[in-house]
């Protein structure tokens, strides 16, 4: 028995020194472990700085404590929104009309293209200097990539686009892509709808103000009685819409805000244009002119302030390329002209003019000081 007792006591004794040794080199990997991270730890904040450390948490904060994060317009363009989700989110609008920040409204330039910009030189000379009153949107083909430099204006104003064919809903489509787009700057108050072979006709301080202070937006929107007027309706338009109703007008507009988001939340309107009004029904000359002209028609001037020329006959207007672009062609454009300006006759009724090749590039570069002011 006492063997017994002797050689348990020896095994505990045994056991008990074993487990502070175990329990003492723990220790030391612990501390080993411990000081390796914190020389890596140092290194690293040295070397990248600390933010590199919290990247996640910073958008967090802002989103939550600052209001910049819902004024500032978003740097790039570029989204993985549908459609659906796009017009969703654009047609979202304060319910208090004061803004509680000093609010600059700017122009949206809403360029529709199937590829590149020729005349952008123009534009950029047009640009110049007047940065916070206007912003940029393309909508190209989806293929294209524009390839501007990063000091050009053009530079990443690309949004996510589709195929727009002439005549048909998608044209409409991507005219009410560019405006959603272009709603989630709030600061953007009016919206120009312009192409690749539109050239400005007054300085940007003309357009501007021209703009700003009109009491009506600038689309066309008249009832024409022929049949390429009210010849193109059809009864299964009702009761949305009725003959009288009708209205046809130019697909360039400049609009304000108001409007603008009268169509990116339009769902009373659109399914039976898209489903009644295919050629020879051209829904572009049809769809906004119509609805606007139902839902708020006494804002609208009922005209285009794009000039255009029908001279030449045919189902597009005439197009203009270098040996057109004289000193007598760009009197012409400005003489003769006769609106309604606020409710007063005005001459000066175009603030835009198409359809420009890229040759007339360089013509319009070297006349431009003298007849466009800039």
């Amino acid at each position: 028995m006492e063997e017994g007792k002797d050689s348990t006591v020896i095994s505990r004794t045994s056991q008990s020194r074993v487990l502070p040794q175990r329990l003492l080199q723990l220790l030391v990997l612990f501390l080993v472990l411990c000081f390796v991270f914190s020389v890596i730890s140092v290194y690293t904040i040295r070397r990248f700085g600390v933010t590199s450390f919290v990247p996640s948490l910073q958008p967090c904060i802002q989103e939550v404590n600052n209001l910049e994060h819902w004024i500032k317009p978003p740097l790039n363009l570029m989204h993985t929104m549908s459609d659906e989700e796009l017009f969703w989110r654009a047609s979202l609008t304060p319910r208090i009309k004061n803004y509680p920040f000093e609010r600059i409204p700017k122009i949206a330039f809403m360029f529709l293209t199937k590829g590149p910009l020729p005349l952008a030189p123009l534009w950029e000379r047009f640009f110049k200097g007047h940065e916070g009153l206007y912003s940029i949107y393309m909508h190209s083909s989806p293929s294209f990539q524009a390839e501007f430099p990063s000091s050009s204006v053009f530079y990443r104003r690309q949004i996510p686009s589709q195929v727009a064919e002439w005549g048909k809903m998608s044209m409409c489509d991507a005219e009410r892509r560019l405006i959603a787009n272009a709603l989630l700057d709030i600061s953007n108050e009016w919206f120009v709808l312009l192409s690749e072979s539109c050239i400005p006709l007054y300085n940007f301080s003309t357009v501007y103000n021209y703009i700003k202070q009109s009491k009506y937006s600038f689309l066309g929107a008249f009832d024409d009685l022929g049949p390429h007027g009210r010849g193109r309706y059809s009864e299964k338009m009702l009761p949305e819409v009725n003959i009288s109703q009708w209205r046809k007008g130019s697909q360039w507009f400049e609009i304000n805000r108001n409007l603008a988001l009268f169509i990116v939340e339009d769902t009373k309107y659109y399914p039976k244009f898209a489903e009644f009004c295919k050629p020879a029904c051209y829904v572009d000359e049809h769809y906004f002119p119509t609805m606007l002209t139902v839902e708020a028609g006494k804002h609208l001037a009922n005209r285009s302030i794009t000039w255009v020329d029908w001279s030449r006959g045919g189902a597009h207007p005439g197009t203009f390329g270098r040996v057109d672009i004289t000193e007598e062609f760009m009197k012409r454009i400005f003489v003769g002209h006769n609106c309604s300006y606020n409710d007063q006759q005005s001459s000066n009724c175009y603030l835009f003019a198409r359809k420009f090749a890229p040759s007339a590039l360089e013509p319009l570069f070297l006349l431009a000081p003298k007849y466009l002011g800039f």
